[in-house]
């Protein structure tokens, strides 16, 4: 059966036209809770812009088919991500197709605040001549502060110092060589709030940022400053912006974003020329309509081909640029982790985790997502994934540590996982030989050379003659052919393992008849794909 997509909000038909080879596409408007909720659970992906809430009751509903949700535009904040990333569904977006789009329409905003552009268009419209109700202020020479200097402020800045602003900015990410770079300078809140003539909001919508724009820092700014607000609505207090308005203490605002939208019977409709209104316009032009229809399609269609997103928003560490460099070792890592998952069913304290080698210079954070997505899977099954392992592996206490060794351990490239259990810790060693040739080298300190692929045997067991023969004869004797065998040991006639490759896993009954010979109690079955 082909993948299903849902497709919401009006999402350009490019995006559509990327993705009918591979689903069945269903187009919708914007959908409540209740709509969404009813529909979610039919569809591996959903598309949506920023009227569609996907919240957590939504995301209960899609759990167990759901593999993608992608936000045409910028912020996410209409999507539970943490609600998504608990059922393992990757949230992308496109942080760069509606850039330039949103700082256009920021820098006309302002400009056409600044002239009473609008209310003097509507007047002429109205067959009046009133040149003297409309003088306007210049922007030249005046202080623009930039309330979050990413790629759409940044964007603002260098239009803005062509004009002959001066920049102040407040972002509590950027260095100083950016900041250089793009003439801002930079400062804490209060300071902007205070030296500002214009004000422009440029970050997202979290519990910090909610209502920065309030009566105590309307209070701090210079009389007569603009706010301009092309970002979200939720980062502006209306009513108290509003008081400040009509006491003259804010000369204006320009307001594409707001706490409620649509906007219906606002306080904000009733100032007149001293506020500017559009409709949540930002990205509204048919280049960036395009741009990002397109990003998030073809992430989607990624992730449906089971291929990795290029901007997934809960699982970073899987970002392309970090991924490529240690790809031939991510099949391994998440082996090392499920061979260990499988030799032990007691409950995990600690996972501990060395690269050595060249490996250790690599950016090792996706191996570490591997290896406990393979850890955890055979307790969890289907529910562990890329996305939300390290919450899973959080949840239930387990401790991870990552170390690094530029020593080679005899391997140019070794990755070495230690699982702390109630009762003990277990330890296995992978490396990758000549042409993507992946091998387990060591086995709780026992050196090998086994083959990690399909069904494996593991069997401690005395060093003493006649154990391979004993294993050998009941396994022909079950009619279980031997693909492979492996034997370590640290020395003559003392403790060792037996790694058997075979061609099909065993019954549990036949398990328990090896598990009855008095020297293969501690025998594991273990199957890796």
């Amino acid at each position: 059966m082909s993948a299903r997509v849902l497709v919401c909000d009006h999402i350009h038909a490019s995006a559509v036209e990327i993705l009918r080879p591979l689903a069945e596409i269903t187009e919708s408007g914007p959908l409540s809770e209740a709509e969404l909720c009813e529909q979610i659970g039919l569809y591996d992906a959903l598309l949506v812009r920023s009227q569609t809430k996907v919240t957590a009751k939504a995301l209960a509903a899609a759990a167990g088919k759901m593999k993608i949700i992608a936000r045409a535009g910028v912020g996410v904040d209409n999507i539970d991500v943490a609600a998504a990333t608990e059922h393992g569904i990757v949230v992308v977006n496109s942080p760069e197709g509606n850039t330039i789009a949103a700082a256009e329409h920021t820098l006309g905003l302002m400009m056409a605040l600044a002239r009473y552009i609008p209310a003097a268009d509507a007047s002429l419209k109205q067959n009046e001549w009133k040149r003297k109700d409309f003088t306007g202020s210049e922007l030249y020479g005046k202080t623009l502060g930039i309330v979050g200097l990413g790629k759409i402020g940044s964007h603002v800045a260098k239009v803005a110092k062509s004009l002959g602003m001066h920049l102040i900015g407040y972002d509590p990410f950027i260095n100083a060589e950016r900041a250089a770079r793009l003439e801002v300078q930079v400062m804490d809140l209060p300071s902007l709030f205070k030296q500002a003539d214009f004000i422009s909001l440029h970050v997202p919508n979290t519990p910090e940022t909610k209502h920065m724009i309030n009566a105590e820092s309307l209070a701090s700014m210079k009389p007569g400053v603009r706010v301009i607000n092309c970002a979200r609505g939720e980062l502006i207090d209306t009513l108290a912006l509003v008081a400040a308005l009509e006491s003259g203490h804010v000369a204006g605002a320009a307001l594409d974003v707001f706490e409620q939208e649509p906007l219906k019977d606002s306080p904000l409709m009733g100032l007149g020329p001293k506020v500017v209104l559009t409709p949540h316009l930002g990205a509204s032009t048919e280049e960036a309509q395009v741009n990002v229809a397109l990003d998030v399609a073809e992430q989607v269609a990624a992730v449906l081909r089971g291929e990795q997103a290029q901007n997934a928003i809960n699982i970073p560490s899987m970002m392309p640029h970090l991924l490529k460099e240690v790809q031939p070792y991510f099949p391994l890592a998440e082996k090392l982790g499920s061979f260990i998952g499988q030799l032990q069913s007691c409950a995990i304290k600690e996972v501990r985790i060395t690269y050595f080698g060249e490996l250790a210079e690599k950016p090792t954070d996706p191996l570490k997502v591997a290896v406990l997505r393979g850890l955890l899977s055979p307790t969890l099954k289907e529910r562990v994934n890329y996305v939300n392992a390290l919450l899973l592996a959080k949840e239930r206490g387990i401790t991870l540590t990552e170390s690094k060794s530029s020593e080679s351990h005899d391997y140019a490239n070794l990755i070495q996982v230690e699982v702390h259990f109630e009762e003990g810790k277990r330890t296995v060693a992978g490396a990758i030989l000549g042409e993507k040739q992946e091998r387990i080298v060591n086995i709780d300190g026992f050196p090998l050379s086994s083959v990690p692929q399909g069904c494996l045997l593991i069997i401690p067991h005395p060093d003493k003659p006649g154990m391979v023969g004993v294993v050998g004869e009941f396994l022909g004797k079950h009619d279980i052919n031997i693909s492979g065998i492996q034997l370590g040991r640290h020395a003559r006639r003392g403790p060792a393992v037996m790694v058997v490759n075979i061609d099909e896993a065993l019954s549990p009954e036949l398990l328990k008849i090896i598990e009855a010979h008095a020297e293969f109690r501690d025998t594991r079955m273990v199957v890796l794909s």
